[in-house]
């Protein structure tokens, strides 16, 4: 099991940016190495969404069409840490945002969009973008 933590949350004005910090702890090491990690968002009344997702050799990397050209994830396996670059923020981007480990990665090369694919979750930090 991986224990996830975010930070980096805010409230910001529109056109902004924000960079988010996901730091695994624990028995961490060698999961977080070996999993896949997702970025995820909800906002009030909606539901968990995909945001970005990063494999475990951090090669690949897949975005929601929002969000593409304006954030970048990546990971640093060596800190046990995933990153999510927010740039040019829009007040459709406000949420809680959570990251996610996917500790399926050796067996299945795919990162998955859904967030029951994922395995354990952070308790998600506040971004907040007003017009």
């Amino acid at each position: 099991q991986v224990q996830l933590v975010e930070s980096g949350g805010g409230l910001v004005q529109a056109g902004d940016s924000l960079s988010l910090t996901c730091a695994a702890s624990g028995r961490a090491g060698r999961a977080f190495s070996t999993s896949h990690m997702g970025w995820f968002r909800q906002a009030p009344g909606k539901e968990r969404e995909f945001v970005a997702g990063i494999n475990w050799t951090g090669d690949i990397s897949k975005y929601v069409d929002s969000v593409k050209g304006r954030f970048t994830i990546s990971r640093d396996n060596a800190k046990n840490t995933v990153y999510l670059q927010m740039n040019s923020l829009k007040s459709e981007d406000t949420g809680v945002y959570y990251c996610a480990a996917d500790a399926k990665a050796l067996f299945n090369s795919i990162v998955s969009t859904t967030p029951t694919s994922y395995d354990d979750w952070g308790q998600g930090t506040q971004v907040t973008v007003s017009l």
